[in-house]
């Protein structure tokens, strides 16, 4: 009996300890913007076109780099998203645009804009009311917006750490990728290697699984990333998002999707058949008739459509 107690006992206080010093036990403080203009400069990105050109024009013309904006279907779902707080969602706490925080919008910008989590209340608030104007045709708020998007910062940075007890938590003053060293920046000194960078866990965090059932307001979007899982991954699938969007076909970080014909090309094969014939009505009437019959197969590695 003795002996049970002491075995609890000491590994209670194990775990314990595990939490209270493992290097990921608290997230690294990052300063909050007032602004918008504060949180872009925040999370400026404009020197890495000086090493990385190649991939920075590939980024600057995907669906990231304008990922508040979209299609731009994107920018209309967020401002009415926005206007929804207190026309719709009765419960939320916010009865007019001067009520909104950064917390009330996570739940679209968790994958649209992650930074936004570091706005204070008056930058939330400027952030809603330019998504709205910006949804209207104003050009100078569509500007602004356009510069909060998914970049390199938020990959190579903000999303680069998943399991942040085992690997410890996001180092600030380093950027991400697949190999350790230095980083000619003036600001992100050292290249550290993030442990999913390659795999589809790191895509998945934003492509995701289903509901973001963490939140007050789930929101339902994409969910690539479950029908890879339970879909590709049993079936014998053997690649990772980064195959398919990224490397072949020298894509790059474009990350081209549905809107490019290679891709639709790669991720569809369907046949047709056509036969014609007269169909007898009613004495008298013949009417000529079409059967046509369409398969069509899904080659991709999720179900078609999703993001």
């Amino acid at each position: 009996m003795v002996f049970k107690r002491f075995f609890f006992y000491f590994w209670g206080l194990l775990l314990l300890g595990l939490l209270l010093f493992a290097p990921g036990g608290a997230k690294a403080e990052v300063k909050k913007a007032k602004s918008v203009d504060e949180l872009i400069k925040m999370f400026d990105v404009s020197s890495c076109k000086e090493c990385h050109q190649k991939e920075f024009k590939e980024w600057s013309e995907s669906l990231h780099a304008r990922s508040l904006i979209g299609t731009p279907r994107t920018l209309g779902s967020m401002a009415g998203t926005v206007e929804s707080l207190w026309k719709e969602f009765k419960h939320s706490g916010v009865k007019s645009i001067a009520d909104v925080t950064a917390d009330k919008l996570m739940f679209c910008m968790k994958c649209h804009a992650p930074q936004v989590q570091y706005l204070e209340p008056s930058g939330a608030r400027e952030l809603a009311e330019l998504l709205i104007k910006a949804a209207g045709g104003d050009e100078a708020a569509w500007k602004k917006v356009e510069q909060v998007n998914i970049n390199c910062i938020i990959c190579h940075q903000e999303k680069a750490i998943v399991h942040k007890w085992l690997d410890g938590d996001i180092d600030r003053n380093a950027i991400y990728g697949k190999k350790e060293g230095s980083h000619f920046d003036t600001k992100l000194k050292t290249l550290k290697k993030s442990p999913i960078m390659g795999q589809a866990v790191f895509c998945g965090q934003c492509h995701g699984t289903g509901p973001n059932f963490e939140f007050p307001e789930p929101s339902q979007c994409a969910t690539a990333y479950g029908s890879y899982l339970h879909a590709y991954i049993p079936s014998g699938g053997t690649k990772v998002c980064q195959d398919c969007h990224m490397r072949e076909d020298n894509f790059g970080h474009k990350i081209p999707a549905y809107r490019d014909e290679r891709m639709v090309n790669k991720a569809l094969n369907y046949s047709v058949e056509a036969e014609g014939y007269y169909y007898l009505h009613k004495p008298g009437d013949l009417r000529p008739t079409v059967r046509v019959i369409v398969k069509m197969y899904n080659k991709a590695g999720h179900r078609i459509p999703d993001g």
